[in-house]
């Protein structure tokens, strides 16, 4: 009976544990068209307002969802994507990380964290994360950890969940590289 019970409960918290870092919405799908929108958003500690529509001309754009800024992951995933910032560059294409930070507190992450590289996006009120299938199931007023990369036609070529920050920027980048290997500037 004892065994039984063990048994039980290891299953349960499994499952529980599982459960609690599932998405609230699945994440888009390659193919997919990536909904538009219009942020405020602060590159090096100074405000703009940033539309997908208008980076998307000028070429592809690396999109990322994290949790919160200052944290230890996010901090580790902002480092990462401001270190290959000129690659991403070197690609054409922009990169742009989201979150349900304040402007304020984005104004100070990105200069400390992004180290002035790319932009970052306040999405208060989380219109942008529920549009991308990016709300964490077990803190919903948080972001879960989903990169994208979208072609200049506004498609998504490639998604990316995880919440270990570790492998975000090596997959978009080589996302990024075979698409740009079809699609030579």
């Amino acid at each position: 009976m004892k065994r039984w019970f063990g048994v039980l409960l290891a299953a349960a918290v499994v499952g529980i544990t599982a459960w609690c870092f599932i998405p609230a919405h699945a994440a888009l799908k390659n193919g997919e068209r990536a909904p538009d929108f219009t942020a405020q958003a602060s590159l090096g500690g100074k405000v703009f307002s940033f539309r997908l529509a208008e980076a998307l001309k000028k070429g592809p754009v690396v999109l990322y969802f994290y949790p919160a800024a200052f944290t230890t992951g996010c901090t580790i995933e902002a480092h990462d994507f401001a270190e290959a910032t000129g690659t991403y560059t070197a690609l054409g294409a922009t990169v742009i990380g989201v979150s349900h930070d304040n402007i304020d507190t984005l104004n100070r992450f990105s200069v400390s964290e992004c180290r002035s590289k790319f932009a970052v996006a306040a999405d208060t009120n989380q219109h942008i994360m529920r549009a991308y299938g990016a709300v964490l199931a077990l803190k919903p007023d948080m972001a879960n950890r989903v990169s994208y990369v979208i072609a200049p036609d506004g498609t998504v070529v490639y998604s990316y969940v995880s919440l270990n920050p570790e492998k975000h920027v090596e997959k978009t980048l080589d996302a990024l590289k075979k698409w740009r290997a079809t699609h030579p500037t």
